[in-house]
């Protein structure tokens, strides 16, 4: 019997996780402040819409995917774990790394899953790309760069860079194995004091560096990852239909008598299976629990994701454009 899922968050994320969830007959029910949204939903999906103040305590629900504002998801998903649920805690999953770091040792002392909402890290094209360094074919790996660029999705509580890095972050922790020992940031804000724009500069200890760059104020629409190694390098471009989200380019560079040469070839694509990534994390999320397997995306790798976004952080002020303050109370790095 698959576990009972709850989703607590009926705004936009939430409703797609409704529907996923429905679609692998795990929808057990779901929850939001506002009755009638909750009600709609649970008519439109045949479950039961329980009242956040009765959700925790409800028997017949085994786990809890949160899809709320980040600043109550630290203190939701530690009531959660509490009472003897699952979570999936949709990212940010705290404003604070302290908050985060309360959150997840609480779910590591129930002994209950704590998973991230990191969809890409299920992109069928950012698996196949892992699985082509994980082998070597890009050759040791030296600078990785992330593009999120769009317009919209402006919130009063999270500036560009907490809302849009998260998963490019997880990516490029997923490829380099470990924490940044160094984070810069740099914003900018035109609409309020949260920044509509965000750089973020990492270098790592055995050399690598990484550079993000989100914005939402942009015209245009840009989904992409590019990692550099000394044999090859691959692009996995989002925007892109399936037969070209995935390129690896096999460019050659060297030196001639004391002066740099190179050859520039035509990308190959590679073939990557189609499959939707938010489908493909809630059924890992179902398998943890039934099976106890650790998450692919646990609390832990939330965590250093938080860190980086607090050492990254720069929000402005219109009026005098002085540097703002980092959302979070701790310094990480």
């Amino acid at each position: 019997m698959k576990p009972r899922i709850a989703v607590l968050g009926c705004g936009y994320w939430g409703s797609n996780h409704i529907r996923t969830l429905k679609s692998l007959d795990a929808l057990e029910a779901v929850s939001d402040e506002n009755r009638a949204r909750a009600e709609g939903f649970a008519s439109e999906h045949d479950c039961r819409a329980v009242p956040p103040d009765d959700l925790f305590d409800d028997g017949g629900i085994d786990a809890i995917v949160m899809a709320l504002p980040p600043q109550f998801h630290a203190r939701y998903a530690q009531k959660a774990v509490a009472a003897g649920k699952h979570v999936l805690v949709e990212k940010p999953i705290a404003l604070t790394v302290k908050d985060a770091e309360k959150a997840v040792a609480a779910a590591r002392q129930a002994g209950k899953i704590y998973m991230v909402g990191h969809v890409l890290r299920f992109h069928p094209a950012f698996e196949t790309m892992k699985a082509l360094i994980d082998a070597g074919e890009l050759g040791e790996v030296g600078y990785i760069h992330s593009h999120r660029l769009g317009l919209g999705k402006f919130h009063t509580e999270n500036d560009a860079l907490w809302d849009l890095a998260p998963h490019d972050l997880s990516m490029i922790l997923a490829i380099t194995g470990s924490a940044p020992v160094e984070v810069r940031g740099e914003g900018a804000a035109l609409l309020d004091h949260l920044s509509d724009f965000a750089h973020l500069h990492m270098r790592f200890a055995n050399g690598l560096r990484s550079h993000l760059f989100a914005s939402r104020l942009n015209p245009y629409r840009e989904r992409r990852l590019t990692v550099v190694g000394d044999k090859a390098m691959a692009v996995f471009d989002d925007v892109e239909p399936w037969s070209r989200k995935l390129a690896v380019y096999r460019h050659a560079v060297w030196q001639d008598s004391g002066q740099w040469a190179f050859t520039t070839n035509e990308p190959t694509y590679i073939s990557v299976e189609e499959g939707m990534p938010l489908t493909r994390e809630l059924m890992h999320f179902i398998d943890c629990i039934e099976t106890g397997a650790k998450p692919r995306t646990p609390g832990e790798e939330a965590i250093d994701v938080l860190r980086i976004l607090t050492a990254g952080s720069v929000s402005h002020d219109r009026r005098d454009g002085a540097p703002g303050t980092s959302p979070a109370d701790d310094n990480p790095l």
